[in-house]
């Protein structure tokens, strides 16, 4: 499985903050009178965007009201997340290589950039990366395109030369819609076989899959 650009979701494939999410959002949730929340929605959430989630986890559709709530756990995030945020231990080890065989590597998420930069100063591997699109750089999330083909035209990419690479249908979508090959890892809460019905090129436990010999 060699490209010359591989772009990476953020949560659930390169790093686990769970725990961090899941204590950010029941803050916010309880403050507003929403107790019986359970943590497995807000973990099967991960991923869709900050204000969509809260949409899914109230049911509430007043959009000042949603905006209200993601601005509240930005707010909490800012003094819990990045410390709570731990990369996979199959994650240097497989950027590494991948680059020094030449690849360009990417984050394409629905997480906030900023967010996402303090974790790779946190883990000194920002280095690695050629660009890293968050929700603050597009106003289309995923499932949309839209920051994939940010990140295509930054590093003056062709399509077929990219690789998207997720633990999640909504990054199985993302990367259909955009007319890139898709590979999946099972690191997050979504399972093999609801990947099925998606073009994968691989269905991964992590991402050493990327830089095994026969990958």
């Amino acid at each position: 499985m060699k490209y010359s650009v591989y772009l990476f979701d953020f949560d659930y494939t390169l790093a686990n903050a769970e725990v961090a999410i899941i204590t950010c959002y029941r803050a916010v949730i309880l403050r507003h009178g929403y107790p019986d929340v359970a943590d497995e929605a807000i973990k099967r959430g991960i991923g869709k965007g900050i204000t969509e989630i809260f949409r899914l986890l109230t049911g509430e559709t007043d959009e000042s009201l949603l905006e209200t709530y993601r601005l509240e756990y930005i707010e909490e995030a800012d003094g819990y997340m990045t410390e709570n945020t731990f990369l996979y231990p199959q994650v240097i080890p497989a950027l590494s290589e991948l680059k020094q065989r030449g690849s360009k590597l990417g984050i394409v998420s629905n997480k906030l950039s900023r967010r996402i930069m303090e974790a790779l100063v946190k883990y000194d591997i920002a280095d690695l990366f050629d660009v890293v699109v968050g929700s603050e750089d597009t106003s289309e999330l995923k499932p949309s395109p839209a920051g994939l083909f940010i990140a295509i035209e930054r590093l003056g990419a062709k399509k077929e030369d990219v690789i998207y690479i997720g633990d999640s249908t909504i990054d199985a979508e993302t990367a259909q819609n955009a007319g890139v090959t898709f590979a999946a890892v099972t690191t997050g809460v979504t399972t093999a076989a609801e990947f099925d019905g998606y073009p994968c090129a691989a269905i991964m436990e992590d991402l050493s899959g990327l830089t095994t010999e026969d990958a």
